[in-house]
């Protein structure tokens, strides 16, 4: 069984499975180096009460059709498929059985890179969404915190080719992020597919 060591992380009104090795060494270390190099990465600016900033992290939008995704205000231009995304692309939905049509990819430069307080809930992604990250490059800890009952918090450190799915109510009920820190650690890919329909 591919999935030895899968992990349901049990929580309130969510459906969060984690996958620590969903691509092996060699595959991760692969698809990192490609994709850090081949990935039109870029930086768009973002309105947060007000005041405008530079992202804090580079991204890229890739779908199978011409639907471009709007969140925070940024909308997101879609770029074709290239290869190995579509390679990773398949594995998930080989593996899983959940056909995805859009990937928002990540890029976090260092320690000082992050992605606020959020619930990926935007229209776009209907109801219930499905979200596929997957993870190549340095761990990153990622954070949630339930909407109303601020008691129910949680954290997991998302290592070099691990897959995250999350499905459900989770959107609905959960927000996640990935918080700064001052650890001197290197690039981080991060690939969230979706269903855009």
């Amino acid at each position: 069984m591919l999935f030895e060591s899968t992990i349901n992380l049990n929580l309130k009104g969510a459906e969060i499975t984690y996958y620590p090795n969903f691509f092996n060494i060699i595959e991760a270390d692969k698809y990192f180096k490609t994709l850090l190099n081949t990935i039109d990465w870029k930086q768009d600016t973002i309105t947060v009460f007000g005041k405008t900033h530079l992202q804090p992290r580079l991204t890229a939008f890739y779908t199978n059709n011409k639907n471009n995704y709007k969140y925070s205000n940024i909308v997101m231009q879609p770029n074709p498929f290239e290869s190995d995304l579509l390679r990773i692309k398949s594995k998930i939905e080989t593996e899983l059985k959940i056909k995805f049509t859009s990937c928002l990819a990540n890029l976090y430069r260092d320690g000082s890179d992050s992605n606020g307080w959020h619930a990926d809930n935007e229209k776009e992604l209907g109801n219930n969404p499905i979200i596929a990250s997957v993870s190549f490059g340095a761990e990153r800890v990622f954070h949630l915190r339930h909407k109303t009952d601020k008691s129910l918090k949680t954290k997991l450190s998302l290592q070099h080719g691990s897959l995250l799915m999350m499905q459900g109510e989770t959107q609905s009920n959960w927000l996640h992020q990935i918080p700064k820190t001052k650890k001197l650690i290197g690039n981080r890919i991060n690939l969230t597919f979706r269903i855009i329909a």
